[in-house]
């Protein structure tokens, strides 16, 4: 026994059956995100020491078949087939066997070691579902091992099922059953692709047969590229005429159907269902949120809500925070002595990123209440009934999903499009994602609020922002369709999940992964972006102005008219004014300048300007900038309340600036990053050019408007 190895275990299972939080509770905080080699899709993994062995747990995406259509099912059945983990855990929902169990029986096909998680099995108690694990192991060929991530039960005997099969002290003994006629052609044709030693020795030769009877496309053009080709193909279609004579059905139709028979056979022999007709909570609730007429207004009543939370709880933490930013100002302040040196600490440094990070209670608080919709079920619902008014637009219904998920993060957004199969519906999608309000432009939207709204319908001004976004996603989708990308929808099918009630460690767990990668954002691009604004805020310097206003100071204090308060008074003007003109000379001044004509009839000055280019690299530096602006020429941290009340008191801005800058830092371009996924997946440069051009255009045309009509009522 050789128990210094490392065992690399993959978690495979569909979407919402608790793979995830299996996997979380099993790891604990044991765990990096990455991605997998040479995609973007998201990898998650974790290890521990078991026995004296260190085990390896891989996440993979969810996936309904080995039949791979998305990325994300692609990359869940290559790590499978092709890195090949020593053992696959196939984690099923225990509550919904029927579904689950068709990957099952296709993880059977490929004579890998495997074990089942029959995970939720405390719901499948409360179901009342009696299991004969014994019957059911053996129809299965494998063990089954019921286990609650809720409840972390099940754990130990996962891991010691894992120790069992390396040690050989279990093997599992499995081959998928068809019918004989079906079974005797599989066989055959396993027989020829054995022939190939180099490709037999990769894969199972009983899956590579199934999935050439299925037309698998890859593994067509894996076989295809291989000698043994020719024989292959005719005995492909000999067996399909054979197919469409004896059953009227082609390979795949005829396997898929031997799949689910055996799956009820085994059903019907190991697992007795509570057949009570029950009216429980989940039929009263769907009753109410899928309901064609309540199902709408409910949904954004919940936004509404979420939107009120992070508002008004969000306050208190955000002055915690802000003190913290002020006694690190005291402390460079008194401390050090070079005036340049403090200045870039205070102003850029502590000012920059300091007026970014206030907002983290915010985010965190959003993102918590989208993962608790998320795991409660309630999204998936929120997409079903926001389907119904996608296809008014001329969108397919997963378009919703994706715009949802833009309410985190337009980067994933962008590549859960990959699941649209018309090419027009994904476009459409891509180009309307940008004007779903990411996590990264509420610090923008808390920050103008905060400074031109009261208190009592900041919440509300929030949800109107994010309102606006969707109706002018939803209009200009029904455009793209009506000119560009003309054509029918497809028809939205999608699963409903249980719903379940998620634990408070894996909300912590997710809200605080999106958490993080915000304060890393902050201590890197954000921080450096906050020290490129000052830098170019305050150089070069004008000795033309620097003398300027020391011959007005000199004039000011050896004048005899004046008290000394009044003297203080006029020095303190002074060397506002001269800030003032120092930056306009930087070159941060000259670039915002050479812009304002273009922003100035919406009510922005070079200022705000300069903060709207610096947020094309991400929103949250539009605070920064603005944060590094406003703080030049501040002898201490103002921290965000005073930035909200030097915005408020400025004369150049109003409430219709206000408005008008809301609306544009919603519908202008996200940020490089994202800029760059888009390119990626729609995959040609017009339609790159299209979406900046669009976004800027629809961002301009609003604000205009917006600023335009405020000010004729304000």
């Amino acid at each position: 026994m050789d128990n210094s190895r490392v065992i690399t275990i993959a978690l495979a299972g569909n979407p919402n059956s608790g793979k995830t939080s299996l996997f979380n509770a099993i790891v604990g905080a044991n765990q990096k995100v990455g991605n997998f080699s040479g995609v973007t899709v998201e990898k998650v993994q974790g290890s521990l020491k078991y026995k004296g062995y260190k085990i390896n747990f891989i996440d993979l995406p969810g996936t309904y078949s080995l039949t791979a259509y998305s990325p994300e099912e692609v990359v869940a059945r290559n790590f499978i087939t092709d890195k090949k983990p020593d053992i696959v855990i196939n984690v099923i929902d225990g509550s919904n066997l029927e579904r689950n169990l068709y990957l099952t029986t296709q993880l059977m096909e490929l004579e890998k070691d495997f074990i089942i998680a029959l995970n939720m099995y405390d719901e499948v108690q409360k179901k009342k579902i009696e299991i004969n694990f014994d019957l059911f192991e053996s129809l299965l060929g494998t063990r089954i091992i019921p286990t609650s991530a809720k409840h972390k039960t099940g754990i130990n005997d996962i891991l010691d099922a894992i120790v069992n099969i390396i040690e050989e002290k279990f093997q599992p003994k499995f081959k998928a059953q068809y019918q004989h006629e079906i079974d005797n052609r599989v066989e055959k044709l396993c027989e020829t692709l054995l022939q190939d030693e180099e490709l037999s020795a990769k894969y199972a030769a009983r899956w590579l047969a199934v999935k050439l009877f299925e037309n698998d496309k890859l593994v067509y053009d894996l076989v295809f590229k291989r000698p043994i080709w020719i024989k292959v193909y005719s005995q492909l279609v000999e067996a399909n005429k054979f197919f469409e004579s004896k059953f009227g059905e082609d390979a795949e139709v005829i396997i898929t159907e031997n799949r689910h028979a055996f799956i009820k056979g085994a059903l019907k022999e190991a697992v007795k269902f509570n057949t009570q007709k029950q009216r429980n909570y989940s039929e009263l609730l769907d009753k109410i949120l899928i309901n064609r007429i309540t199902g709408i207004p409910v949904f954004f009543l919940t936004m509404w809500a979420i939107f009120q939370m992070v508002f008004k709880l969000g306050e208190y933490p955000m002055q915690w925070i802000e003190s913290i930013f002020h006694f690190l100002g005291d402390i460079a302040n008194s401390t050090i002595e070079n005036e340049t040196l403090r200045s870039l600490l205070v102003e850029g440094v502590i000012g920059g990123v300091g007026g970014v990070l206030v907002f983290l209670p915010n985010i965190m608080l959003l993102f918590l209440a989208l993962a608790f919709l998320e795991g409660t079920g309630y999204m998936a619902r929120a997409a079903f009934v926001i389907d119904k008014v996608m296809h008014s637009f001329g969108l397919h219904g997963k378009s919703a999903i994706s715009m949802i998920t833009g309410f985190g993060c337009s980067v994933p957004a962008f590549m859960s499009t990959r699941t649209l199969k018309s090419k027009s519906d994904r476009i459409t999608t891509l180009l309307i994602i940008p004007f779903m309000s990411c996590g990264a432009k509420l610090p923008v939207y808390i920050l103008i609020i905060g400074a031109f709204f009261k208190v009592s319908v900041a919440g509300n001004v929030l949800f109107a922002i994010y309102l606006v976004g969707i109706f002018i996603a939803l209009f200009s989708a029904k455009l793209f369709k009506a000119t560009i990308f003309k054509g029918d929808s497809e028809p939205f099918v999608m699963e409903l999940p249980p719903y379940r009630f998620p634990t408070p460690k894996s909300l912590m767990w997710q809200m605080w992964h999106k958490a993080s990668m915000y304060l890393k954002k902050a201590a890197t691009i954000i921080l450096i972006a906050s020290v490129i604004i000052w830098l170019g805020s305050n150089f070069p310097q004008s000795e033309k102005i620097t003398d300027h206003y020391t011959a007005l100071e000199q004039q000011v204090l050896q004048s005899d008219a004046h008290t000394l308060e009044l003297k203080e008074s006029y020095l303190a003007k002074l060397a506002k004014e001269r800030d003032s003109e120092q930056m306009q000379f930087s070159l941060i001044g000259r670039l915002g300048k050479f812009i304002e004509p273009a922003i100035k009839p919406l009510g922005f000055d070079w200022r705000l300007g300069i903060s709207l280019v610096s947020g094309i690299a991400g929103k949250e530096i539009v605070v920064s900038t603005i944060a590094t602006i406003f703080s030049l020429g501040d002898s201490e941290y103002t921290g965000n309340k005073s930035l909200q009340e030097k915005l408020r008191n400025d004369d150049a801005y109003s409430v219709a600036t206000a408005i008008s800058f809301l609306l544009f830092v919603l519908l202008y371009i996200p940020c490089i990053a994202a800029t760059t996924v888009f390119h990626r997946e729609a995959q040609k440069w017009k339609y790159t050019i299209i979406y900046i051009a669009f976004s800027m255009g629809i961002a301009w045309i609003f604000a205009f408007a917006g600023f335009q009509i405020t000010s004729l009522f304000l």
